[in-house]
């Protein structure tokens, strides 16, 4: 079997059998065609291509720089390729099984405090359509911990108004429920009514909460943009994006005593080992604080 055609049925199966996103889906295949790439000069198919080919990708990776996150990334990726191929009987056995994973570190993600949400919140110029889509985006992505993604793909039949609800459809389609605070619910219900509703909406967008001014869903891109703008406009020295705001959230329920397992729920993570960073963070913050307060430190 040829690169091409392996990592189209690749990205076939993990969109139909796993579930997962595009976005996920792309990355994947991006990972496999830098492989096909390094075995083209060794004239290596995804069938005929052994261990110590594998080894050399990944040491070549090293060489190049990439870090010890990327590199055990990419061991993930051929991992799963590989899975496929045995499970579709193209290959018996997989290169990538023995290989040692490199060490990585756990990078502490990066978190607003309570004091720089309320000064990225308050650089939103409200007095436009513009900036109340804003403000409610912003008020929504912190309420309730969202990725950019379940962002962009809410539907207004989503949001329970009388129960103070939202139902997201995360990763691999899977469904969630999450409490949202009312000044957060009436951010989104002032727009919808108050701007949403003077937009003339495309077709196949008449259910989706935030559009842009064409009338058509806004895009990850437009996200990244704006959080970063506002937090440009807001003195935040921080580089900041949306996810920004989902660490924020869990940070600070951590912090306030939430429970990590309602957190992991709140999240959608699958695995309670995803959630473990937020404990980090505290447990971060609160070596911080002693070091600053502590008569003696």
């Amino acid at each position: 079997m040829k690169w091409p055609l392996a990592i189209k049925q690749f990205g076939n199966y993990l969109r139909l059998e796993r579930g997962l996103s595009s976005n996920t889906i792309d990355a994947y295949g991006r990972d496999i065609a830098k492989l096909a790439l390094w075995a083209g000069p060794l004239d290596e198919s995804c069938i005929t291509i052994d261990k110590e080919t594998i080894r050399s990708f990944i040491q070549n990776l090293a060489s190049e720089g990439k870090s010890p996150r990327t590199q055990a990334r990419m061991r993930s990726t051929l991992r799963t390729f590989y899975g496929f191929l045995k499970e579709e009987e193209l290959r018996e056995d997989s290169p990538v099984e023995g290989l040692a994973s490199p060490q990585i570190g756990r990078k502490l993600p990066t978190y607003l405090s309570i004091q720089e949400i309320d000064i990225l919140i308050a650089a939103i110029d409200r007095s436009s359509p513009k900036g109340e889509r804003d403000y409610a985006m912003v008020e929504i992505l912190y309420a309730c911990g969202l990725r950019v993604s379940e962002l962009i793909s809410l539907k207004i039949r989503d949001i329970y108004q009388s129960d103070g609800l939202i139902r997201v459809i995360g990763k691999g389609n899977k469904e969630r429920i999450v409490p949202i605070y009312s000044k957060a619910l009436n951010a989104i219900n002032l727009y919808i009514k108050e701007i949403r509703n003077h937009i003339e909406v495309q077709k196949g967008f008449e259910d989706f909460v935030f559009l842009n001014r064409r009338g058509k869903a806004i895009s990850r891109v437009y996200v990244f943009k704006r959080i970063s703008t506002l937090a440009s406009q807001a003195g935040i020295k921080k580089k900041i994006g949306p996810h920004t705001l989902r660490h924020t959230f869990a940070t600070h329920l951590i912090q306030n005593g939430a429970d990590i397992v309602v957190i992991q729920s709140l999240l959608g993570h699958e695995s309670i080992t995803t959630t473990e960073i937020y404990t980090h963070l505290e447990q971060s913050h609160l070596r911080d604080t002693v070091l600053k307060f502590h008569p003696r430190s």
